[in-house]
């Protein structure tokens, strides 16, 4: 047993869990080529992936997990014992877990444009990437991708390990999205969807709205120069900038009331007193989107946000024959429980099975992440249906 701490959110916290025993390999997945939903062609695409559990001989016992938008696929386990901490869902996935890794193969992979390109262990194609038709890097002429997009990579990456029938795919927010197209496109592969802090069938228009918030302030950084920043300075302005409006507003007031209140970011420095005196909440907002702006490429930040907004399968519902577990958080300020909700009874209506489960909690939209043991029951039981 160890302490886990997720600097994810703005102050740290700290749950214990058990470990997923086995270390974790990270590889890497190739297409020569790929053709977007738009019908643009990508040449030499790679996906970083990890797997946990022994895929069974009739190839029918895997589970898909797919990660969050500014996550990669590091959803349980370590790579290495001296690793701060496992991945991010680890305390519902490995053995004897609801997500159970002696019962089941579980895969999960980063998507197209990843916001993590200087992490070692993401592996992406996007923007960042060099066209090999010019030896630069792409920029803002690689084409428009969809959440889809990431979702068939990750079909032909699993077809080539031997997956033929998923129990179940399950991701939170991003990653509830990428389940739900599982469920549409690949209608009688999947068994069962665990849809967790997701928009439903489709990004309200709402959202379509934050996440244009979320890369404005990069848009508006002089160094981002339309996209062409690559062997220059970046924009790390606009992209401290865009973190800090997307941590704030997948939070909550009440934890934000909690964790800091209206302490000082530095005793006796009175905000009243100065300009450049700070509340506590401004410091840590700061210095966290500083931290993780290091990480983070720009314009991947920037098509990733697009692919979100373009999510919508609502007249393929009918596609879908999976079971679906949606797990809101009672606290989410980005997709409310309402859309959960509207979206199980519409499913239902068309003879589905839909169950809903609120996550309780003050986190906001990060309670799919840092409280999903919280579910964890609830995601057993489902499972065993």
């Amino acid at each position: 047993m160890f302490r886990r701490c997720i600097a994810i959110a703005l102050a740290l916290t700290c749950i214990t869990v058990q470990a997923y025993d086995k270390p974790v390999e990270k590889k890497v997945f190739s297409l020569a080529s790929y053709t977007t939903t738009g019908g643009k062609t990508i040449k030499d695409v790679k996906v970083g992936y990890e797997t946990y559990g022994t895929l069974n001989a009739a190839g029918d016992n895997a589970v898909f997990i797919a990660h969050f938008y500014s996550g990669n696929s590091h959803a349980a386990g370590k790579y290495k014992e001296s690793d701060a901490a496992p991945g991010y869902w680890n305390g519902i996935i490995g053995p004897g877990k609801p997500i159970d890794t002696d019962k089941y193969f579980v895969i999960s992979a980063d998507t197209l444009s990843n916001l993590n390109t200087k992490d070692p262990n993401t592996t992406t194609t996007g923007p960042s990437s060099i066209d090999p038709d010019t030896g630069r890097p792409y920029g803002m002429t690689f084409p428009v991708i969809s959440m889809r997009d990431s979702v068939r990579v990750h079909k032909a990456l699993t077809d080539s390990l031997g997956v033929k029938r998923f129990k179940a795919v399950a991701g939170a927010s991003g990653g509830s999205v990428q389940a739900m197209e599982w469920a549409a496109l690949y209608g009688n592969q999947v068994e069962r969807v665990i849809h967790v802090i997701g928009p439903g069938f489709s990004i309200s228009p709402w959202v379509v709205g934050l996440l244009d918030l979320w890369v404005a302030p990069i848009k508006m950084d002089p160094k981002w120069n339309n996209g062409d920043y690559y062997g220059r300075g970046e924009p790390l302005d606009g992209i401290t900038q865009a973190l800090k409006i997307v941590t704030l507003t997948a939070g909550h007031w009440g934890w934000a009331e909690k964790a800091f209140g209206y302490k000082l970011a530095e005793e006796g420095k009175k905000p009243a007193d100065a300009m450049g005196n700070l509340f506590q909440i401004e410091d840590v907002l700061q210095k966290t989107a500083v931290a993780r702006a290091r990480t983070t490429d720009a314009n991947n930040k920037i098509y990733m946000a697009k692919a979100n907004q373009l999510y919508n399968v609502e007249n393929e519902v009918g596609n879908i024959k999976a079971k679906i577990l949606f797990v809101p958080a009672a606290s989410d300020l980005v997709f409310p429980p309402e859309f959960s909700r509207k979206a199980a009874e519409r499913f239902r209506a068309q003879g589905g099975t839909a169950e809903v489960f609120v996550l309780e909690g003050d986190r906001g939209h990060l309670d799919g992440v840092v409280g999903i043991t919280k579910a964890a029951d609830a995601i057993r039981s489902f499972m065993n249906k």
